[in-house]
């Protein structure tokens, strides 16, 4: 390889990694899946790679546009694997969690992803969206990208892409209120039933949940407490609850740490992550709409301890 072969490889790997954390981002918002997203990842440098090493950034005027483009499309013909998986997933499916606040190793540009990742009940929502709606969804409303750079990325005209925008962004909106609770509503929410439920006080419960509250556990078939099918109802949700009290263990600790953008609680057995409690709330802010739990441990591999804990926290035991 000769000199300037050289440098125009290691320029191509600079582009690469200075956009990686953008590409996650919008990748893990089109799936869901913090896997998922790293064998895209993976595909997308392979190809970039590839390209790149023919003739090195030579034709390429926005290599970021083109990054975007192939992760994209490596994300789109991912969906088909995934929707396969799903049909022999046990139990309720929800996205992987990721947690905003980093550890002490975390870089300002992973910082940066979580800041861009949509909320767990906004990914929920988008689940029901087709993988081309999703991604103009993603990338139109939560990255900004203009209708006429989509259709480049997705290989649409322009009025296909505000087409699929349009039906996306309303069935969003139908099943996702525009509302969103103030941060301090939502942690002083957050722990009242944290500490309700923790605690089995079934009163309590009574009060903070909302009357149709749906309650989503995602055990993957490898947590022995997490149900097959969600609760709907205040009433079978504060059994539910109730149960979890009476039959847990006493060395649960509890984080309160942002979790794709939301307060919520994160539950530790030891060193070793054991659930995230994700609350959704009423438009009001007064009471839990939803709860979502993921306790399946594949999904909770990159959920670490944050050894930082604000004094508030500390000594908020389980």
């Amino acid at each position: 390889m000769s000199e300037s072969s050289g440098a125009g490889t290691d320029g191509a790997t600079r582009v690469f990694v200075d956009h990686r954390e953008l590409l996650f981002a919008i990748v893990y918002n089109m799936l869901g899946s913090v896997a998922d997203t790293e064998d895209v990842l993976q595909e997308t440098w392979l190809s970039w790679s590839s390209r790149t090493h023919r003739s090195p950034l030579d034709g390429i005027d926005n290599p970021r546009a083109y990054l975007v483009r192939i992760a994209v499309n490596h994300a789109l013909a991912r969906r088909a694997a995934i929707t396969r998986r799903r049909e022999t997933y046990v139990g309720p499916w929800l996205p992987d969690p990721v947690l905003d606040e980093p550890a002490a190793d975390d870089s300002a540009d992973e910082r940066t992803l979580r800041a861009e990742s949509v909320s767990l009940a906004m990914l929920v929502v988008l689940e029901s969206l087709s993988p081309l709606e999703r991604a103009v969804f993603v990338l139109n409303e939560v990255f900004g990208y203009p209708h006429t750079e989509i259709a480049k990325v997705i290989d649409r005209s322009p009025a296909a892409v505000r087409q699929l925008a349009h039906r996306a962004r309303e069935h969003v909106h139908a099943r996702r209120p525009l509302y969103r609770a103030h941060p301090r509503v939502r942690r002083q929410a957050t722990e009242r039933f944290v500490a309700a439920a923790l605690g089995g006080d079934i009163a309590a419960l009574m009060e903070i949940l909302a009357p149709d509250v749906t309650v989503w556990t995602d055990g993957g078939g490898k947590a022995r407490s997490a149900g097959l099918r969600p609760v709907h109802g205040r009433d079978k949700a504060a059994r539910l609850f109730a149960g979890y009290a009476r039959r847990r263990g006493t060395d649960l600790d509890i984080s309160y740490r942002r979790v794709n953008g939301d307060d919520s609680a994160v539950i530790f057995m030891g060193e070793s992550p054991y659930a995230v409690m994700v609350m959704d709330l009423t438009p009001d802010g007064e009471q839990v709409s939803d709860v979502y739990i993921v306790t399946n441990p594949e999904k909770l591999t990159h959920v670490r301890r944050n050894n930082e804990e604000t004094p508030a926290e500390e000594g908020e035991r389980a």
